[in-house]
Protein backbone atom coordinates (compact mmCIF):
# COMPACT_ATOMS: atom_id res chain seq x y z
CA UNK A 1 0.00 0.00 0.00
CA UNK A 2 1.20 3.50 -0.82
CA UNK A 3 1.88 5.91 2.04
CA UNK A 4 -1.12 7.87 3.27
CA UNK A 5 -1.66 11.05 5.14
CA UNK A 6 -4.30 10.66 7.85
CA UNK A 7 -5.90 13.71 9.41
CA UNK A 8 -8.16 13.88 12.46
CA UNK A 9 -10.33 16.88 13.15
CA UNK A 10 -13.73 18.32 13.73
CA UNK A 11 -16.42 18.76 11.09
CA UNK A 12 -15.42 22.32 10.28
CA UNK A 13 -11.88 21.18 9.45
CA UNK A 14 -12.66 18.01 7.47
CA UNK A 15 -16.19 18.53 6.18
CA UNK A 16 -15.38 19.21 2.53
CA UNK A 17 -13.27 16.08 2.11
CA UNK A 18 -15.34 13.75 4.31
CA UNK A 19 -18.59 14.86 2.73
CA UNK A 20 -17.24 14.30 -0.80
CA UNK A 21 -16.33 10.69 0.02
CA UNK A 22 -19.58 9.97 1.87
CA UNK A 23 -21.74 11.37 -0.91
CA UNK A 24 -19.86 9.30 -3.47
CA UNK A 25 -20.01 6.03 -1.49
CA UNK A 26 -23.33 6.21 0.33
CA UNK A 27 -25.52 8.45 -1.82
CA UNK A 28 -24.25 7.72 -5.33
CA UNK A 29 -23.17 4.06 -4.99
CA UNK A 30 -25.63 2.81 -2.38
CA UNK A 31 -28.56 5.14 -3.07
CA UNK A 32 -28.87 6.37 0.52
CA UNK A 33 -30.92 9.58 0.54
CA UNK A 34 -28.61 12.56 1.09
CA UNK A 35 -30.83 13.85 3.90
CA UNK A 36 -30.21 10.60 5.81
CA UNK A 37 -26.50 10.56 5.12
CA UNK A 38 -25.72 14.02 6.46
CA UNK A 39 -26.94 14.51 10.02
CA UNK A 40 -26.54 16.82 12.98
CA UNK A 41 -24.20 14.35 14.70
CA UNK A 42 -21.34 15.39 12.41
CA UNK A 43 -20.90 18.61 14.39
CA UNK A 44 -20.00 16.72 17.60
CA UNK A 45 -17.87 13.92 16.12
CA UNK A 46 -14.17 13.40 15.72
CA UNK A 47 -13.64 12.86 11.99
CA UNK A 48 -10.82 11.17 10.13
CA UNK A 49 -9.86 11.44 6.46
CA UNK A 50 -7.13 9.57 4.61
CA UNK A 51 -5.39 11.19 1.65
CA UNK A 52 -3.43 9.46 -1.09
CA UNK A 53 0.07 10.48 -2.21
CA UNK A 54 -1.46 13.18 -4.45
CA UNK A 55 -3.44 14.71 -1.59
CA UNK A 56 -6.80 13.41 -2.78
CA UNK A 57 -9.21 12.28 -0.03
CA UNK A 58 -9.85 8.52 -0.32
CA UNK A 59 -11.45 7.35 2.94
CA UNK A 60 -13.27 8.68 5.97
CA UNK A 61 -14.96 7.76 9.23
CA UNK A 62 -16.21 9.35 12.42
CA UNK A 63 -16.29 8.74 16.17
CA UNK A 64 -19.25 9.98 18.18
CA UNK A 65 -18.98 11.15 21.79
CA UNK A 66 -20.82 8.00 22.96
CA UNK A 67 -18.26 5.62 21.42
CA UNK A 68 -20.09 4.83 18.19
CA UNK A 69 -17.97 4.62 15.05
CA UNK A 70 -19.78 5.41 11.85
CA UNK A 71 -19.77 6.64 8.30
CA UNK A 72 -16.78 4.47 7.42
CA UNK A 73 -16.32 4.88 3.68
CA UNK A 74 -13.50 4.11 1.24
CA UNK A 75 -13.60 5.14 -2.39
CA UNK A 76 -13.95 2.17 -4.70
CA UNK A 77 -10.42 2.22 -6.23
CA UNK A 78 -8.82 2.08 -2.78
CA UNK A 79 -10.96 -0.70 -1.29
CA UNK A 80 -9.07 -3.77 -0.19
CA UNK A 81 -5.81 -1.89 0.28
CA UNK A 82 -5.92 -1.64 4.08
CA UNK A 83 -6.93 2.00 4.27
CA UNK A 84 -10.23 1.23 5.97
CA UNK A 85 -8.47 -0.87 8.60
CA UNK A 86 -6.00 1.94 9.29
CA UNK A 87 -8.82 4.42 9.82
CA UNK A 88 -10.79 2.00 11.99
CA UNK A 89 -7.77 1.25 14.17
CA UNK A 90 -7.05 4.97 14.42
CA UNK A 91 -10.59 5.77 15.57
CA UNK A 92 -10.42 2.92 18.08
CA UNK A 93 -7.13 4.30 19.44
CA UNK A 94 -8.69 7.77 19.74
CA UNK A 95 -11.65 6.29 21.65
CA UNK A 96 -9.35 4.38 24.00
CA UNK A 97 -7.17 7.44 24.60
CA UNK A 98 -10.18 9.46 25.75
CA UNK A 99 -11.23 6.69 28.13
CA UNK A 100 -13.84 4.73 26.19
CA UNK A 101 -13.94 1.06 27.15
CA UNK A 102 -15.94 -0.08 24.12
CA UNK A 103 -16.75 1.06 20.62
CA UNK A 104 -19.97 0.20 18.83
CA UNK A 105 -20.93 0.39 15.18
CA UNK A 106 -23.72 -0.54 12.81
CA UNK A 107 -21.99 -2.49 10.07
CA UNK A 108 -23.51 -3.10 6.70
CA UNK A 109 -23.94 -6.87 6.78
CA UNK A 110 -21.61 -7.44 3.80
CA UNK A 111 -18.85 -5.59 5.73
CA UNK A 112 -19.18 -7.65 8.94
CA UNK A 113 -16.15 -9.87 8.09
CA UNK A 114 -13.98 -6.75 7.87
CA UNK A 115 -15.01 -5.69 11.38
CA UNK A 116 -14.66 -9.23 12.77
CA UNK A 117 -11.06 -9.19 11.53
CA UNK A 118 -10.49 -6.07 13.64
CA UNK A 119 -11.80 -7.59 16.88
CA UNK A 120 -15.48 -6.71 16.70
CA UNK A 121 -18.24 -9.15 17.65
CA UNK A 122 -21.85 -9.21 16.58
CA UNK A 123 -24.49 -7.97 19.03
CA UNK A 124 -28.14 -8.32 18.24
CA UNK A 125 -30.06 -9.22 15.13
CA UNK A 126 -29.92 -7.94 11.59
CA UNK A 127 -31.84 -4.72 10.92
CA UNK A 128 -32.38 -2.40 7.99
CA UNK A 129 -31.30 1.22 7.80
CA UNK A 130 -31.79 3.30 4.65
CA UNK A 131 -32.89 0.06 2.97
CA UNK A 132 -29.53 -1.65 3.66
CA UNK A 133 -29.03 -4.69 5.90
CA UNK A 134 -26.95 -3.90 9.02
CA UNK A 135 -25.76 -5.65 12.17
CA UNK A 136 -24.65 -4.01 15.41
CA UNK A 137 -21.08 -4.87 16.37
CA UNK A 138 -18.95 -4.03 19.41
CA UNK A 139 -15.30 -4.15 20.37
CA UNK A 140 -13.81 -3.92 23.85
CA UNK A 141 -10.86 -1.55 24.07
Amino acid sequence: MKPLTIRYGDWSALRADAQTIRLEVFVQEQNVPAELEMDDKDAVCLHVVAYDTHGAPVATGRLLPDGHIGRMAVRKPQRGTGIGGQLLQGLMAQAKARGDREVVLSAQTHAAPFYLKHGFVQRGEEFFEAGISHIEMTCQL
